[in-house]
């Protein structure tokens, strides 16, 4: 039995043992990650993710009436988690009376009241494991038991979790965790059954707004993105990556992975054609958001949009919708024309970077309108783009003497056209009817070539590394990796190898002698924060009869 299958019986088991029938579904979401586009998705350029087998799972069922009432409240749930450390927990979603439509805060006082659905989620500093439950939770309630419909209400729900995502790692647990919760929640109200959506009765989900519904909820507990995880958990299939972009609009393009052999076969000794795995190393090094925020997350943001506002005249840039040769064409004389952020007169080793009073010359702007968009986060004025605003909205403002426009810009730029050069290759690999072995090399090598680059970039000069993730990064490429390079918004979390897959086992060993904090961990230990993944298939959900 594959390992996978083993955790779907292990958990329906231990459902039926906790709660005294089997579960009627299983959900399931994978974390992701992002091999190739850093801190470009806010500037609104495409990014290159994968899901990954690590993936959070579910079983749930509708709870039978019992002889105590209090514990079957409509849309009440009881939830548990396997892992020891999570005790189990019992809530109720209630109706809180609001003005006007559901999220709207501007209406006028007279309109007339109506009945949004609430739960209790925990200050987002303090988030607990089931805050993520709850937040899958909000999309359904609100989007299919109307606040003005008192005939219809959610049913309760018992639910057991597991997951195999490491937290806090930048594979996006969290996300995981929130599109599963939303799948879960979707099913036990038979919001997904076919009859009902065949007889009209019910609007089918597509898979598109599965990836809306969790980028919404996933706002519940401050984690907001411009759908890269969403969409990376849902949509993705076995052996390929996505290729997302966000202008005009959000969409996903799968994009065929050279070297991916079907998931579940075992990484084998030796092979007739060249075949490779990602593997994910966690730095064990944790950067917390809200503590630097000022210095690097918000800052590095605030550079980048201000870049781009001192930069549009001189690129024409107001278009509308372009095609990927037009976006590879301007970002290669984007890349040229960052030179005139440099400061007049600036030389090799000289200061790079300008004063407040200088950007927000450049800009064009007075220095009241300029703050008023690119600093007043916390009153919401950042950006027309909701999420890019939520992202931060939470945050305090930067602090910086200088800001690096030219180091950001010449990063993002490059970086979004490296995004475009590894999806061309991973195209025009999946062409290829026989390749040669060298040929496979060749392609291997093309890719790992790229993800150093963005490495080097995202060290150097976006500035978003730590001396953990360089030590990494350039570990695998001793032990044989073509390529290697941080992945998510970095200064810790994990990096990401591309790796023959024959030579996995012992990728793994040099790196584990080699990096200090892995050298004392073996077994189940290490493989937590060290481990080969394939490119897996999205979001999925079985019925469950065990």
């Amino acid at each position: 039995m594959h390992p996978s299958s083993k955790r779907w019986d292990n958990l329906a088991q231990e459902f039926k043992a906790r709660f005294g029938r089997p579960p009627a579904y299983i959900a399931r979401a994978p974390g992701r990650v992002n091999l190739i586009g850093e801190h470009i998705d806010y500037a609104l350029f495409g990014v290159f993710p994968a899901a990954i087998e690590r993936d959070i799972l579910i079983a749930c069922a509708p709870r039978p009436v019992p002889s105590d009432p209090s514990t079957h409240a409509p849309g009440s749930v009881i939830a548990e988690n396997l892992h020891g450390k999570y005790k189990r927990q019992a809530f109720t979603p209630t109706r809180r009376p609001t003005l006007g439509p559901v999220g709207k805060e501007d209406v006028p006082k007279d309109a007339v009241h109506v009945e949004e659905w609430h739960l209790d989620i925990d200050n987002k500093d303090e988030l607990k494991w089931e805050s993520y439950v709850k937040a899958g939770y909000y999309g359904v309630l609100n989007h299919y038991f109307a606040p003005n419909e008192t005939s219809l209400h959610p049913i309760p729900v018992d639910l057991l979790v597991t997951g195999s995502v490491p937290a806090g790692s930048g594979l996006s647990s969290s996300a995981a965790m929130v599109v599963a919760s939303t799948l879960a929640f979707l099913a036990t109200n038979g919001l997904l059954e076919e009859e009902a959506i065949k007889n009209g009765n019910l609007k089918a989900i597509t898979k598109g707004s599965l990836v809306e519904m969790s980028m919404e909820n996933e706002r519940r507990v401050g984690v907001n993105s411009g759908g890269m995880d969403q969409a990376a958990s849902v949509i993705s299939t076995a052996n390929s990556a996505l290729y997302v972009s966000f202008f005009p609009r959000l969409s996903a393009e799968r994009i065929p992975l050279p070297g991916s052999s079907p998931i579940g076969t075992q990484y084998p000794k030796s092979s007739s054609t060249k075949s490779a795995v990602f593997v994910c190393a966690n730095s064990l090094v944790v950067s917390d958001k809200v503590v630097h925020a000022r210095t690097r997350y918000n800052l590095r943001v605030v550079e980048t949009l201000a870049a781009a506002r001192i930069l549009a005249p001189e690129l024409d840039a107001d278009k509308g919708e372009i095609s990927v040769d037009e976006l590879k064409s301007g970002l290669e004389r984007m890349a040229r024309e960052v030179e005139v952020l440099k400061p007049e007169g600036a030389g090799e080793g000289d200061e790079l970077g300008v004063t407040m009073e200088t950007m927000i010359e450049w800009s064009g702007m007075g220095e009241e309108a300029f703050k008023d968009v690119y600093l007043s986060w916390v009153d919401g004025k950042l950006c027309s783009l909701p999420f890019i605003h939520s992202l931060i909205s939470f945050f305090a403002i930067v602090e910086a003497t200088h800001f690096q426009l030219y180091n950001r810009a010449k990063h993002v730029y490059t970086e979004a056209l490296r995004v475009l050069q590894f999806r061309e290759v991973c195209l025009t690999a999946s062409s290829y009817l026989s390749p040669s072995e060298e040929a496979e090399t060749a392609v291997l090598g093309e890719l790992g070539k790229l993800m150093n680059e963005s490495q080097e970039s995202c060290s150097r000069v976006f500035d978003c590394s730590c001396p953990e993730l360089d030590e990494l990064t350039r570990l695998a490429m001793e032990a044989g990796a073509y390529g290697s390079r941080l992945t998510g918004a970095g200064w810790g979390g994990c990096t990401v190898s591309l790796v023959d897959e024959t030579q996995v086992d012992s990728f793994i060993g040099k790196v584990k002698a080699a990096y200090p904090p892995y050298r004392d961990l073996e077994g189940d230990a290490l493989h937590e924060v060290i481990f080969a993944t394939k490119p897996s298939s999205g979001a999925c959900g079985e019925s469950s009869s065990t």
